[in-house]
């Protein structure tokens, strides 16, 4: 069966994947958890580590990660395009005394990112990068990443590959895009890897599990050049 393309109403399709994950957020407010993912706690030791204080993070989701990173000391910018989701986040960080170091940005990041050059230490993000974008947007994306940072900045980010049992499941949309269960999902080979690292030293690539079914995922760390 030939694949179905999302581009011809691109920002049709990106507005009706926002609402859903809006949606679906709002009536489940703990998701994923309450507690900071693995990542995001790897991600709090490494900025920790080497003083990275100021902190981008896209594709915040209910804050689990958030949270962590402001728990550590961090100043951190949480992005995303669903805004019901970022004013819970502030609510939390208020309620734990830590607004203080938080800024949230509604963005979608198929626009460029709306920060100066080089403004950032580091960049987080979970699962942002498998999200419904192109391999081209994906790359644009990278860029705009590699623009923020300040040089030796650290990006660390994680997304579903080839090995996920999603992976092929549902329908196609063309350029490793499937959807399942209403959500698309841009799923991972090593090429895809190494063309969003243009600009960067990959330092590591990490498989690790997580969920239920469980996903299958590569934790990616890559420093500026």
């Amino acid at each position: 069966m030939s694949p179905v393309s999302m581009t011809p109403d691109a920002d049709g399709f990106i507005t009706g994947q926002r609402q859903h994950w809006e949606t679906t957020l709002q009536m489940n407010p703990q998701m994923y958890g309450v507690d900071p993912s693995e990542p995001g706690r790897y991600a709090v030791s490494r900025f920790v580590t080497e003083k990275l204080t100021r902190v981008l993070e896209l594709g915040a989701g209910q804050g689990r990660d958030t949270l962590g990173l402001l728990g550590a000391g961090l100043e951190v910018t949480a992005l995303d395009y669903a805004t019901g989701p970022l004013a819970g986040i502030v609510d939390s960080a208020t309620d734990a005394g830590l607004a203080g170091r938080l800024t949230t940005l509604t963005h979608d990041v198929r626009r460029p990112l709306p920060f100066d050059d080089a403004s950032f230490d580091a960049c987080y993000s979970h699962m942002l990068f498998c999200m419904a974008l192109t391999s081209d947007e994906l790359a644009a994306l990278a860029g705009e990443v590699r623009r923020i940072l300040r040089p030796g900045g650290l990006c660390i980010y994680t997304v579903r590959h080839f090995g996920d049992a999603h992976y092929g499941a549902g329908p196609d949309l063309g350029d490793n895009l499937y959807e399942n269960g209403g959500f698309v999902v841009h799923f991972y080979d090593r090429q895809l890897v190494d063309r969003l690292a243009e600009g960067f030293e990959i330092e590591d690539i990490t498989a690790f599990e997580e969920g239920d079914l469980p996903r299958r995922l590569w934790r990616i760390t890559m420093r500026q050049l």
